[in-house]
């Protein structure tokens, strides 16, 4: 067989980093700041939920397409809950949709939504599955690069770039915020300016808003409920992020009637249905007090300060996030310019793993001096690993 096993769009995608640092930190025994999974399950209760499904028999066979009522109908009242003063809310039986995590709602609506030849506009650095999926719906990626501002420490979307991206091959905006890897929260204005844009040249967005509960400085406001954008706009949402739960896989899209039906066209022939149980817990959880969602946010608010300053105290150029729970860093002043070079030494070095943010580029230079952590984790943990850092500046 002379053929290639993997097409070849998808085989530029193969994030391999992921496991080849995953296996250095077993090897090494290095804490792992590489992927974003909390080392500490979510609410107690909400995983006595899980298992009362289990044993109820709730679920242990196919749950309805579209997802469990309850679940559904839990999803609209958490939007409704959140941002009904916006003026957003949503239909449980013909506009919300259950996935297996947020990872299938963004494929299923890139199927659904594209043909071969569109184009899609994403915010570089971007979430490493957006590149493959546009890929898998035959439509192309056009990259536009949020800049790193050192004076600042963050990161800034030309909007003019934006602009400029759109032409009439453009089919729709693929949207993040807050935006993993940078922890960029978009403004009010920008998202203004994307919903001006969007409406002007008719085009649809999917907005990925998987940590939307994890702000900590400005507010998160879903981009469909700017005027003219909940008819166009699929917003993805995701249990993982939110409750810690991630290997739930438990997600959402909630859009119009068309789109969502669109969408679970797509979604039918991924996974059909999944985590039935699961449904019936994250149904309970949404349902938390408010004290439970401030708490989550002001916790990791907390662990992403110790985190930042021990960075900073190693050497690190710390571009402090607004959102999610990643930090991204510039090891330049370390005396390095190679993101895979640094974070394939730095478990020898200190025992720590980080994820070079190159990956996540199509203009990989741009991102090669970068290097992304998460501080999902217990604050000992993060203690360690920052005064692990501290051989970095003392060498």
């Amino acid at each position: 067989m002379d053929r290639p096993l993997l097409n070849r769009r998808l085989a530029e995608f193969g994030t391999t980093i992921f496991a080849e640092m995953s296996a250095l930190a077993v090897r090494t025994g290095s804490i792992n700041l590489g992927q974003g999974f909390p080392d500490a399950d979510g609410p107690e209760e909400v995983r006595e939920a899980a298992v009362r499904a289990l044993r109820d028999g709730r679920g242990n066979q196919y749950p309805p397409g579209p997802g469990i009522p309850e679940l559904r109908t839990a999803v609209a009242a958490h939007q409704q809950r959140f941002y009904g003063h916006l003026g957003l809310s949503y239909d449980p039986d013909t506009e919300v949709l259950i996935t297996a995590g947020a990872t299938e709602a963004l494929a299923a609506s890139l199927l659904a939504l594209l043909e071969p030849g569109d184009e899609v506009i994403a915010l570089e650095p971007y979430y490493d599955s957006y590149a493959a999926g546009i890929a898998l719906a035959g439509g192309r990626r056009v990259p536009v690069t949020l800049r790193a501002d050192a004076e600042s420490g963050t990161y800034r979307l030309d909007l003019d770039e934006l602009r400029d991206a759109i032409t009439g091959n453009t089919r729709l905006i693929l949207l993040n915020t807050p935006h993993n890897p940078t922890g960029t929260v978009l403004s009010r204005e920008e998202l203004a300016e994307i919903a001006r844009l969007a409406c002007e040249r008719d085009l649809l967005v999917i907005t990925d808003e998987v940590y939307e509960h994890l702000v900590f400085e400005g507010e998160h406001l879903p981009l469909a409920s700017f005027p003219g954008m909940r008819e166009r706009t699929v917003t993805i949402g995701s249990a993982g992020k939110t409750f810690s739960f991630t290997g739930w896989k438990v997600g959402w899209v909630t859009a119009p009637a068309e789109l969502v039906g669109a969408v679970r066209s797509a979604k039918q022939f991924l996974t059909y249905v999944s985590a039935g149980p699961f449904q019936y817990a994250v149904a309970e959880a949404l349902a938390l007090p408010d004290s439970y969602f401030t708490e989550l946010r002001d916790d990791l608010r907390a662990k992403r300060d110790v985190l930042a300053t021990g960075l900073t105290a190693a050497g690190f150029q710390v571009f402090r996030p607004s959102g999610t729970y990643f930090i991204t860093t510039d090891i330049r002043p370390l005396g390095h310019d190679d993101g895979f070079a640094f974070c394939r030494a730095l478990p020898e070095r200190v025992g720590v793993v980080a994820i070079p943010n190159a990956v996540f580029y199509d203009h990989k230079t741009q991102g090669a001096p970068y290097v992304r952590f998460a501080f999902c984790k217990q604050e000992a943990v993060l203690r360690e690993a920052a005064e692990r850092l501290q051989k970095l500046y003392r060498a």
